[in-house]
């Protein structure tokens, strides 16, 4: 299983509350360059990542910010 972030809803949220990837990506402790490659589909989320991002969007749910694929 893969799980990717769905980018879409992502960006939304940082344009609605004024912030930037760079910020989504110190808030979660990588490096902008992974969170755009993250945002951009070509990495995956470890699940401890996927932790720390479900703090930083406490109003989504899992489902909210995260597609889970087959492989």
């Amino acid at each position: 299983m893969i799980v990717r972030l769905k980018s879409k809803i992502i960006r939304k949220w940082l344009i609605r509350k004024n912030k930037s990837q760079n910020w989504l990506a110190y808030r979660a402790g990588v490096s902008s360059g992974y969170m755009s490659q993250l945002m951009d589909g070509s990495r995956h989320p470890s699940p401890n990542l996927r932790e720390r991002l479900m703090d930083i969007f406490p109003d989504c749910e899992f489902d909210d910010l995260f597609l889970i694929k087959d492989k």
